[in-house]
């Protein structure tokens, strides 16, 4: 286990600007001009402390892991600078730091707990059951009749289904492919989407696709087994993919881009990547030349949401909390460099299929 890390604003900075005040009086008006400068930086930078301690406990992998973990870190780190909220977490190496760490949260006295990922479902609903009395939130989980725990999903087969659309009709061979960390909801969720979207272009525009790596009616795929970034069994299957004709490559399971770059480039060819969870041309702009598109899961933005929610405003309750194209919880990321590089007329359809998706006239899943 990870010791956990916290971060506080302390009201004192304001006492040393003050005080800086008082000893400027003393000089010549040059030094008084500059101190009180610098005291007014001093004080517009300590904002208002909130009574409030948001922690999280991370995945197996980091919080800058480029992918969901980071997310939800963002989203805490929103709270403590928009809202003067206090923060703590806790990475997780192994499956086995969960449990330590969930109860290291509750030992710190933590207003509310956020559980990052479906790995730790199990441990935080028993976390929850014997700490009535505490708040948790669990990301891509479920609660087992636990009042406390408020579940945190996305429909992310919506925004995959427009990135599928747009990668089969981007795609120069109509080969495209998928693969993802484990075979769980959590990532096949992506991964159905993005078959259906890039079928639904070969419908409308009688072009056979070819979707490589998975298969929703039969539930079989390819997958490397975890969530480690840039795993070798992952560039394994990218390679394979490619060798296979695909141009455009969709991996669901983290920061999956340096590997999947790496087999692009030893295999010349031109073909892009699909990115996952954040927009990670913007966030990653060393693998912006390769990412055609983003299917962004806005974890930050729902953990900022549910943490102003309960310390502004006192409300936390165990309702699901789901992320939609609706609500703005998931999407497609701009096209950056490879917006010349897409004909209006896709664009365009893109925008009605999000149209479509969000009345009810577009099934992602069909």
């Amino acid at each position: 286990m990870k010791a956990i890390t916290a971060k506080r604003t302390f009201a004192g900075i304001a006492a040393l600007g003050a005080a800086a005040l008082v000893l400027a009086g003393c000089a010549a008006e040059p030094v008084e001009e500059a101190v009180t400068e610098e005291a007014a930086v001093e004080e517009e930078a300590a904002a208002p402390e909130l009574d409030f301690l948001a922690c999280a406990v991370s995945d197996e992998a980091s919080f800058q892991d480029n992918s969901f973990n980071e997310a939800v870190y963002d989203g805490l780190l929103q709270a403590e600078s928009e809202l003067g909220a206090q923060i703590a977490e806790a990475e997780s190496n192994s499956a086995e730091d969960f449990a330590p760490n969930l109860q290291a949260m509750v030992d710190a006295s933590c207003d509310v707990i956020i559980a990052v990922g479906f790995n730790l479902v199990a441990d935080v609903n028993v976390a929850a059951a014997a700490n009535p009395d505490v708040s948790f939130v669990t990301v891509d989980g479920w609660s087992e009749g636990n009042d406390n725990l408020k579940p945190v999903g996305y429909k992310m087969n919506q925004s995959s289904y427009l990135a599928g659309y747009l990668a089969a009709a981007y795609s120069t061979s109509k080969v495209v492919g998928t693969y993802g960390g484990l075979q769980i909801d959590a990532v096949t969720d992506f991964m159905s989407g993005f078959y259906y979207g890039a079928k639904a272009y070969e419908t409308e525009t009688g072009t056979a696709v070819t979707v490589l790596g998975w298969d929703p009616a039969a539930a079989e795929g390819q997958f490397w087994g975890g969530f480690a970034p840039n795993d070798a069994v992952g560039k394994s299957i990218a390679a394979s993919q490619l060798e296979q004709g695909a141009d455009v490559l969709f991996p669901v399971g983290g920061d999956q881009f340096g590997a999947g770059i790496e087999a692009i480039k030893e295999a010349g060819d031109n073909a892009v990547m699909i990115g996952v969870d954040k927009d990670i041309a913007l966030t990653s702009p060393e693998y912006a030349d390769y990412i055609l598109t983003s299917a962004e899961k806005r974890m930050g933005a729902a953990t900022f949401d549910i943490i102003e929610d309960y310390a502004v405003n006192g409300n936390f309750t165990g309702d699901y909390y789901m992320g939609d194209l609706a609500n703005e919880g998931t999407d497609i990321s701009p096209f950056y460099a490879f917006d010349d590089k897409i004909d209006q007329s896709i664009k365009d359809r893109l925008v009605e299929l999000k149209a479509g998706i969000i009345d009810g006239s577009v099934d992602p899943l069909a």
